[in-house]
């Protein structure tokens, strides 16, 4: 398994604690600092059966200024994204071919 964590975003700790408690220990990928590329961006929606869009964290600064109320393509939303990890939804969780949002944390029991 593998975890997109903020280890700042209390949400991403509760779900990897939830985690650690079911015995997984998972990859962890801290999504701000070692940030997907768009290929990688695409695979994750594409496990979570999303789109670019449902992914986004609308209340984060970036998007109010940069993003808000254009008509974005699925591509320009992934490069807002890579550009600004922030707006990235936390926490993602991967199981082979197979992905969650951590919000709740227990979505990732789905998983397990």
């Amino acid at each position: 398994m593998k975890i997109y964590h903020n280890p700042r975003c209390a949400k991403s700790r509760q779900t990897l604690a939830l985690l650690h408690d079911h015995n997984v220990a998972p990859e962890i990928v801290l999504y701000l600092v070692d940030v997907p590329d768009a290929l990688e961006m695409k695979d994750l929606l594409l496990k979570l059966g999303m789109t670019p869009l449902e992914l986004i964290r609308k209340n984060e600064a970036s998007w109010k200024e940069n993003y808000k109320g254009k008509n974005l393509s699925d591509d320009q939303v992934i490069e807002a994204m890579i550009a600004h990890p922030k707006l990235i939804e936390r926490p993602i969780v991967i199981k082979d071919t197979q992905a969650v949002l951590g919000r709740p944390p227990e979505n990732v029991l789905k998983l397990l």
